[in-house]
């Protein structure tokens, strides 16, 4: 037994458990992370990359909010690349390639350099409870920490099991033992579990690879960052990618294996993610294709290690091996170590609140692939809303929720508590509605006064947010005053394949044109002062929101006036002691997912699959009486 009490113990030191922690010191609470191993701290278990579709916006939210995952990618990457700038701007998504070991090493410095956070190397095999109200937990060592609120964020380590071929032993990772006791345990007081899978690709010797015979994927000629904060810094050089793809004899050898497989064969139960599926899986549920891509990513600066983004298998290591060697530049390849598939526990998310909280424990938290996501960025966001939300409800302060027209991070987590999840959750742009408010360039905009509300961004956050947004309303204004005659512009609008002027217009009005960008009128006189302007040097960011404000200004508007009328729902609250069985009218599968699912509010009750607007007219009604 420890002789300290804390407010917030957060097990695990994963991508959730990290941000968890983090959010919960910063706000003030006496914090004790609790992770197996301290070299592994922000381990980077799968792909040596942050952000993507979807997935950029996330992490640029985390940091807009103060979380830690955008600097420590910025201050990690080797390389950044915007993807879809060939779309518009809502499909824009940053994404880096990071430096695996760096990665970890930066994560660690920053979370040691936090006030209020404390650290304890050892495994947690039991949560204890008070009636209602955890109270602590105990270790592998025998120990037992006392605190106000509990955040599990145990990634893929409860009750692990790894596959390879017909090889199976517990492990939460490759060469890292699997945590046990924290299933039954909640089990053991009511709480549902299941199973899921995953798995990762083979680790090759860079060496051996032949890049000749692939195509170079380099980072952006002017590459971005994900931090917000001016004194993180893009990169100034950057390691190249490379793109080749299996072919018909690839999977020949592959399905040689087939009957060796531990996922065809049923020896895994857990569903695996549809949106990344083995390359086995590729080849049985995509037979027509002749061919898969394949993303040959390096591992960092200082390293010959390379993934192989793509082929993620569990298939036995000699088919693994003979199968590579028929990839383009392959031919030669050493392997590392093999790829797996890992078996895991996790708890149906509809047991939460949109605080993260459970419904049934007070001050028990969950985030990450607990809750049935897959993703180093689903799970960051979780855990920066369940330390956030831990540090509140100790404290007795308002839960901080984001909406699904505020942040992907709202949307992620209303997806799980109200719809739950059967197979690892995985964030797209198409699961939000109001994707063209929730655009990576604005999520400062968004989020950042909100969290400083809270305590969690800081002053300094706050100053750079102000004096963007400054300068942008400042810059829109003189793009809306500067007209421009026809014989200064028409010859840019003919190269553009756009109608010509016969009087002036101004500036913006072009602009709003698509095929015309801000970049075209640069060296205009008129914009020769705004181009020079130090405060717009300091990010093309600027240019590019002017330019998103313009462009998209009518779609933004009525995007906010159609979630303004959704967002209604949310402030009609239904609580816990609704007796659904009374209200007659509903239809008895509204009724049974009303029970189950227990919606905080109308808003969240509207997204339950099965309910419809009927059944939310006869709520809205009963309501009212």
């Amino acid at each position: 037994m420890t002789d300290i009490t804390y407010d917030v113990i957060v097990v695990g030191a994963g991508h959730a458990g990290c941000e968890a922690a983090a959010a919960a010191a910063n706000l003030g609470s006496s914090t004790l992370l609790i992770t197996m191993d301290m070299q592994r701290m922000g381990q980077m278990s799968c792909n040596p990359a942050m952000g993507g579709v979807a997935k950029g916006q996330i992490v640029r939210e985390i940091d807009a909010l103060g979380g830690y995952s955008g600097i420590v990618s910025d201050k990690s990457a080797i390389q950044f690349r915007m993807l879809n700038l060939s779309k518009g701007p809502a499909m824009w998504s940053p994404r880096t390639q990071n430096d695996r070991t760096l990665f970890s090493i930066e994560w660690r410095k920053m979370l040691e350099a936090t006030k209020n956070l404390y650290f304890w190397q050892d495994s947690v095999v039991n949560v204890l409870f008070e009636g209602e109200q955890v109270k602590g937990v105990e270790t592998a060592m025998g120990l037992t920490f006392y605190c106000k609120a509990v955040v599990l964020t145990s990634g893929t380590f409860l009750n692990g099991v790894i596959h390879i071929g017909e090889k199976r032993f517990g492990g939460g990772r490759m060469a890292e033992k699997a945590s046990t006791g924290i299933t039954e345990s909640l089990n053991a007081i009511g709480f549902e579990s299941g199973r899921m899978k995953t798995g990762t690709p083979p680790r090759v010797d860079g060496r051996s690879l032949d890049y000749s015979k692939m195509v170079e994927q380099p980072g952006d000629e002017f590459p971005s960052k994900f931090s917000y904060l001016p004194s993180i810094k893009p990169l100034s050089t950057q390691l190249s990618c490379h793109i080749t793809y299996t072919n018909t004899n690839v999977h020949d050898i592959l399905r040689e294996g087939f009957d060796r497989s531990p996922m065809f064969s049923g020896r895994i139960q857990g569903l695996g993610p549809r949106y990344c599926p083995s390359i086995e899986d590729k080849i049985e549920r995509f037979s027509d294709r002749d061919r898969h891509q394949l993303f040959v990513e390096p591992e960092g600066w200082d390293t010959v290690e390379v993934y192989v983004n793509g082929f993620s298998t569990s298939l036995p290591e000699e088919i693994q091996k003979k199968a590579m060697r028929l990839i383009p530049g392959f031919e030669n390849v050493r392997i590392f170590r093999p790829g797996y598939a890992i078996e895991y526990d996790y708890f149906p998310p509809t047991q939460l609140k949109s605080t993260l909280e459970t419904k049934t424990i007070k001050g028990l938290f969950f985030a990450g692939q607990i809750n049935g996501t897959t993703g180093y960025e689903e799970a960051a966001g979780q855990g920066l809303i369940a330390g956030i939300n831990a540090h509140q409800s100790i404290n007795e302060k308002e839960p901080f929720v984001l909406s699904r027209d505020e942040a992907y991070i709202g949307v992620l987590i209303d997806d799980l508590i109200t719809k739950g999840t059967e197979e690892p959750y995985r964030m797209f742009t198409s699961r939000a509605e109001f994707r063209i408010l929730l655009r990576q360039d604005n999520a400062d905009k968004r989020l950042t006064e909100k969290s400083f509300r809270i305590g969690l961004a800081k002053e300094d956050r706050l100053l750079v947010l102000h004096k963007k947004y400054d300068v942008v309303e400042s810059v829109k204004s003189q793009l809306q005053s500067i007209f421009v005659s026809p014989d200064s512009v028409n010859t840019i609008l003919e190269k553009k394949e756009t109608s010509i002027i016969s009087q002036k217009q101004s500036l913006a009005n072009l602009i709003a044109r698509p095929q015309l960008n801000v970049s075209d009128f640069i060296h205009l006189e008129p914009l020769k002062g705004i181009a020079e302007n130090e405060n717009i040097a300091e990010s093309a960011e600027i240019l590019d929101a002017v330019e998103i404000l313009i462009k998209y200004s009518g779609y933004i508007d009525k995007e906010r006036e159609m979630a303004n009328r959704i967002n209604r729902f949310e402030g009609i609250v239904l609580g816990d002691k609704i007796d659904y069985n009374s209200i007659t009218s509903l239809s008895n599968e509204a009724r049974e997912k009303l029970k189950k699912f227990k919606p905080q509010t109308l808003g969240q009750a509207k997204n339950i699959s099965g309910i419809s607007p009927s059944d939310i007219s006869i709520l809205l009604i009963s309501m009212s009486k």
